[in-house]
């Protein structure tokens, strides 16, 4: 039998340009510039200011080549070497080099450049050369996978799965040096012993030890280990000496002279007296407009008949309007959510001093500005802003906050700050143990309680203190 039927139901749509907009919310000031580019390609009605200027620029370009060659005219027969004026502009002036440099590459590109010799698939190629770019300068995968998946998926618009972000991992894994793409300390540590002898019973002890009770070396429970491995304490520390000879990262070396820093920021952030100013580095909405002069001109020679070509000014067309006002409505969504962020965190921009970091999440924002969390998540990943006390990445700024004994909320960025300051300046024979730095960090004016002490410790990857004691 035939019935008719209503039913009301909400669901929620999502359009193509929403998503075009949010990936525009996501670029930094390097990639906004590319996908302009890439959009002045493609779309003959889209036109820059630039473009315009490119004359003048020239001209200038060669008037200043002129006087450079003039320059090393007057110059050639000086008694000096090339290489102090020349490395001058890439060093600060106090660690400028005093002899030439040789090139090296970065343990980044040298693993890329071991991927191009590997046969891999289009699809495996760019997951890893995407995982390789995000490690952490010490070659560690430090970002949960799911998120790097969200992310990879934002980037290439194209979705992406967490199996997929693994299948690349792995392949990282593979290359040198040992342990690059490790998730953890934990398992840095073990790559390193996989490749060692698996015969020799020290290896083969502390590969269990590391794999089935990292947790009980950690906490300190040597009988447990004792019991669990059937060892004694002289064949314990043999194991434990030999774990002390591996590397907790896979990349520990530091460059001596490090080139100026070459981060463009997106937000430039001054202070005049108790005022804080935020401006965008970089201002494309006015730069970018629509050549209506050539859509009119267009429109005048095509015949009305011609669907077709009449279709495809109107497709560009619209689509060269949205761009430009989707490049405006980006530049007023990061102002505003920089205002806020900078309202909320007001006492840190001015004084710089991460004690004074409160604790906010992406919730607070999205309150104070109105706006999605979603859109506060992207506006701020991958992004940067130079202040008077130097760059910093707008990510590190959201903390949870914890309550210490007097009930006064704190940033976990400013516990862990501190506790970091703390154990470098410990004596490394004679380490603190986690009661210690209770009481340490209770002199300092922060009484928090000795299991937050171990979390966070814990969060920043540092050993307990027997550990750092045999590993000094």
């Amino acid at each position: 039998m035939i019935s008719q039927q209503q039913s009301q139901r909400q669901q929620l749509k999502i359009l193509p340009q929403q998503i075009q907009l949010l990936n525009l919310y996501f670029l930094n000031s390097l990639e906004l510039q590319q996908r302009i580019k890439n959009e002045l390609e493609e779309n003959p009605f889209l036109d820059t200011l630039e473009e315009k200027t490119t004359d003048e620029a020239d001209t200038k370009l060669t008037k200043d080549i002129v006087q450079d060659f003039e320059s090393q005219e007057e110059n050639m027969y000086e008694d000096r070497p090339d290489y102090k004026s020349e490395y001058q502009n890439y060093f600060d002036s106090e660690v400028a080099p005093n002899s030439a440099i040789v090139n090296v590459t970065t343990f980044k590109e040298d693993a890329i450049q071991q991927l191009h010799m590997l046969e891999l698939s289009k699809e495996e190629s760019e997951t890893a050369e995407y995982i390789i770019d995000i490690l952490s300068p010490q070659g560690l995968m430090d970002r949960p996978l799911d998120e790097v998946a969200d992310d990879m998926s934002f980037h290439f618009q194209n979705v992406v799965q967490e199996e997929t972000i693994k299948r690349g991992l792995a392949i990282v894994q593979s290359l040198d040096p040992i342990g690059i793409g490790a998730c953890s300390i934990q398992e840095c540590l073990l790559i390193q012993l996989l490749v060692m002898n698996q015969k020799r019973p020290d290896v083969k002890c502390a590969t269990n030890l590391l794999q089935y009770h990292y947790n009980d070396l950690m906490h300190r429970q040597f009988e447990k280990i004792h019991h669990a491995l059937k060892i004694d304490d002289d064949e314990l520390k043999v194991v434990l000496n030999l774990i002390g000879s591996l590397k907790f990262y896979p990349v520990t070396e530091i460059s001596v002279h490090d080139p100026k820093n070459t981060i463009i920021p997106d937000f430039i952030i001054t202070n005049y007296g108790n005022n804080i100013q935020v401006n965008l580095f970089s201002s494309r909405a006015g730069s970018v407009f629509v050549n209506q002069s050539l859509h009119d001109q267009l429109a005048n020679q095509i015949s009305q008949k011609d669907k077709t070509a009449n279709q495809y000014i109107k497709s560009k067309l619209s689509s060269a309007q949205w761009f430009v006002n989707a490049v405006k409505q980006r530049e007023d969504t990061m102002m505003s959510i920089m205002q806020c962020i900078v309202e909320l965190q007001y006492d840190y921009f001015m004084e710089g001093d991460i004690r004074l970091l409160k604790p906010m999440v992406l919730r607070n924002v999205a309150d104070m500005s109105g706006m999605d969390i979603s859109t506060i998540s992207r506006i701020t990943s991958n992004k940067y802003a130079e202040t008077h006390f130097g760059l910093i990445y707008l990510k590190n700024l959201f903390s949870e906050g914890i309550a210490d004994k007097k009930g006064e909320v704190i940033s976990n960025k400013v516990i862990q700050s501190v506790i970091e300051d703390v154990i470098e300046s410990e004596d490394k024979k004679h380490p603190y143990t986690d009661q210690q730095l209770v009481n340490l960090l209770a002199m300092r004016g922060y009484n928090i309680a000795r299991r937050t002490i171990a979390k966070y410790r814990e969060q920043m990857q540092v050993p307990i203190a027997q550990i750092r004691a045999v590993w000094a």
